[in-house]
């Protein structure tokens, strides 16, 4: 009984801004102990990019891809100093310099370290999401637009992702 308190009052904070009728769908799959094994059969494989150089290739393709036109990439890497739930699952980061008169944009794009043991999906959803920051800045409808166009499943992912965030952070604890 005081389990399932628990579980009902648990904050999901992966999840927020979700409906509460799908977090209470989240939340009896944690209390019956099936949320990794949901995410296990739907995501059976790990992705196979471990290096820097990988993802870096990784990212330029889908680049090639779909952003032909877009500003080129200076730097791709996993970055182990990303927090989570502070920071983002990803960041692209534009660094401006001074060279002469003119200032140059370096566009960077970090991925956080625990996405190497991701499934395949959840690493494409964040390159994708960073891609597509090299044309849209904010979070809005053209954004989300351009994300589908290059993964169509790019919403269900990323709910998976955060639903695969807060089953490894729970099974942490």
């Amino acid at each position: 009984m005081l389990r399932q308190a628990l579980i009902l009052s648990m904050q999901l904070p992966y999840l927020a801004g979700y409906p509460e009728s799908l977090l209470a769908q989240v939340r009896q799959l944690i209390e019956h102990d099936k949320l990794g094994a949901v995410l296990t059969k739907r995501y059976p494989d790990r992705h196979q990019i471990q290096s820097d150089r990988a993802l870096a290739d990784y990212t330029q393709g889908l680049k090639s891809r779909y952003l032909k036109s877009a500003a080129p990439l200076a730097k791709v890497v996993y970055d182990g100093k990303i927090h989570i739930l502070k920071d983002a699952l990803g960041l692209h980061s534009y660094v401006n310099r001074v060279q002469g008169s003119k200032l140059k944009t370096r566009n960077e794009i970090r991925i956080a370290s625990l996405f190497r043991e991701a499934p395949p999906q959840f690493l494409e959803m964040i390159v994708v999401h960073e891609l597509a920051h090299l044309r849209e800045k904010e979070h809005n409808k053209a954004f989300y637009q351009l994300c589908q166009h290059m993964a169509p499943d790019y919403h269900q992912w990323e709910f998976d992702a955060r639903l695969w965030l807060t089953w490894r952070a729970l099974t942490k604890e």
